[in-house]
């Protein structure tokens, strides 16, 4: 469990790090302003607000469950995989809303619009640390 956790933590870190780093690469290489084609912002934008939505289904589905059975049996392999890959699922999909933020910005979108997805993608990843199961 504690080793699951180191990694998960680690993981999480790198993956901030990574957003920061998504924005600093988004300035450095973004073209001048100009209009984005504004389907292409819907489109993201409602896919941002399905992923968050699926990420709280797989927080409750994954997470949540294998946590509870975690805390009375933490060598429950089973649930322990359900546990880590809840967290990993969970973190591809913040990082997914950052990378749109990027894509954004390399279209030649403003720094303002982008910046959505990435805070957006940085706070959910950070809200969702990972913690040792306990029992209630």
């Amino acid at each position: 469990m504690n080793r699951a956790l180191k990694t998960l933590r680690a993981v999480q870190w790198s993956m901030l790090a990574s957003i920061l780093l998504y924005g600093a690469l988004g300035e450095l290489w973004a073209p001048r302003a100009r209009t984005v084609d504004p389907e292409l912002s819907y489109i993201f934008s409602t896919l941002a607000v399905g992923i968050v939505g699926t990420i709280f289904v797989v927080r409750r589905t994954l997470v949540l469950r294998a946590a509870t059975i975690l805390a009375t049996q933490p060598d429950d392999l089973i649930s322990l995989n359900h546990w880590r890959t809840g967290y990993l699922t969970t973190y591809a999909l913040c990082e997914v809303l950052a990378l749109f933020g990027l894509v954004l910005r390399l279209r030649g979108s403003e720094f303002q619009q982008s910046l959505l997805f990435y805070i957006g993608g940085f706070v959910l990843l950070f809200f969702f640390r990972p913690r040792e199961p306990v029992s209630a």
